[in-house]
């Protein structure tokens, strides 16, 4: 197996796809949000960072965050944020997926892919490419035909901020769906 060694930038600006397990159709649940959106509140109290981008579809999520200067762990964040909406949803009835021998083992449910996708945001360029990738990802995937429809993405915000023109994502030619991120 592999061994994987994540970069440790300080303060740094990542993008993040986090799957669910077996590609689970279950986050836009409104029972999946709320514990979701409480194990969200929790992380970002105990361990603060700036939300730059966001969007939850039904089998993954995508994000981009900014760590505080100094702070480099990432990888605690996704941990607790998995293991707070895995304590909850189980208490909500969520059905989790087949767990593997080594899954049980290992004491591990059956709602998430043990590692996901980080990549450091090198430069300004890099940063608007993967925030046009996020804010377009529901369309890639067929869920809507355009990014103002789909509810939990923070389009919407930065729509209101100007930031997009009204109709973006309408156009084939945009040019983000060449990045590998789930």
């Amino acid at each position: 197996m592999p061994n994987y060694i994540r970069l440790r930038s300080e303060g740094g600006t990542f993008f993040f796809s986090v799957v669910t397990h077996e590609r689970g159709a279950f986050l836009t649940d409104p029972s999946a949000r709320k514990c979701l959106r409480q194990a969200w509140k929790d992380m970002r109290a105990r361990y603060p960072f700036e939300l730059v981008a966001l969007c939850l579809l039904p089998d993954h999520l995508h994000t981009i965050w900014t760590l505080p200067e100094g702070d480099t762990d990432s990888s605690e964040r996704w941990r607790f944020l998995k293991a707070r909406f895995t304590s909850r949803f189980l208490v909500e009835n969520g059905r989790e997926g087949r767990r593997s021998n080594s899954q049980q083992k290992k004491g591990e449910r059956g709602f998430w892919q043990r590692r996901y996708w980080e990549h450091t945001i090198r430069d300004d360029e890099d940063l608007l490419r993967h925030f046009d990738y996020i804010h377009f990802n529901p369309v890639k995937h067929g869920l809507v035909e355009w990014p103002e429809r789909w509810p939990w993405s923070t389009f919407h915000r930065y729509a209101r901020l100007g930031w997009y023109d009204a109709g973006w994502g309408t156009e084939p030619e945009l040019g983000i769906d060449g990045l590998d991120c789930g």
